[in-house]
């Protein structure tokens, strides 16, 4: 059988108040065939963060799992919340010593959060590697086509507000080249506040 995959087009951004995390909604056999058409690709993990998916179905809820069960673990431990930076670690190593078994693990993350250094948005690599991002990043197969919006509409200083849009159109965009994204959109907020799903629609061919 083939793997089934997310496809996936997923989108983080920095914003002056916030992180924004935008993502399709198709799951796909083998990039061609449409299993799903409503799958979440974006999950909230604590009260300041979330995390987008892309890769393997059975990768990427294994990773969930782990990474939320240990976080409220440590949060017991320590009587504290996780802190961005501490979450964002973890994470790592849990896709670190998966890409060193057998049967290596492919899932990818874009995690955002909000906590007392501000808002943050790191990439989490299937191979562990964990990068800190200043402004936007796209994943999955439809990344080409959102980078090309990101790079032509971001500027520094950007209200959630804004985010939101901007995400919306560089998930939209991948979504009108890639056949592995499509069907719909989810556009999630991290601020001071928590985070809030704020947009969710249907993307029909007469959009397109």
């Amino acid at each position: 059988m083939e793997q089934i995959k997310t496809g996936t087009t997923t989108v983080g951004i920095v914003c002056k108040d916030g992180i924004v995390l935008a993502a399709d909604k198709r799951t796909t056999a083998g990039g061609a065939f449409v299993v799903r058409k409503e799958s979440d690709k974006i999950t909230q993990i604590a009260d300041n963060m979330a995390v987008t998916t892309a890769g393997t179905v059975s990768d990427i809820q294994m990773f969930l799992k782990l990474l939320k069960a240990e976080l409220k673990l440590r949060s017991m431990r320590n009587g504290r919340s996780n802190t961005v930076k501490e979450t964002v670690s973890f994470a790592g190593r849990i896709m670190y010593d998966n890409a060193r078994q057998y049967f290596p693990s492919m899932a990818h993350s874009l995690l955002g959060g909000y906590d007392a250094t501000g808002p943050r948005l790191f990439t989490i690599e299937v191979d562990g590697c964990v990068l800190e991002l200043k402004d936007y990043f796209a994943t999955g197969s439809g990344s080409p086509m959102s980078f090309g919006v990101l790079e032509n509409n971001y500027k520094d200083g950007l209200s959630v507000k804004e985010g939101e849009e901007l995400a919306y159109r560089a998930v939209l965009a991948a979504i009108q080249r890639d056949p592995a994204s499509g069907n719909g959109i989810d556009v999630y907020t991290v601020t001071k506040d928590g985070v809030k799903k704020t947009m969710q629609k249907k993307v029909s061919n007469a959009m397109i």
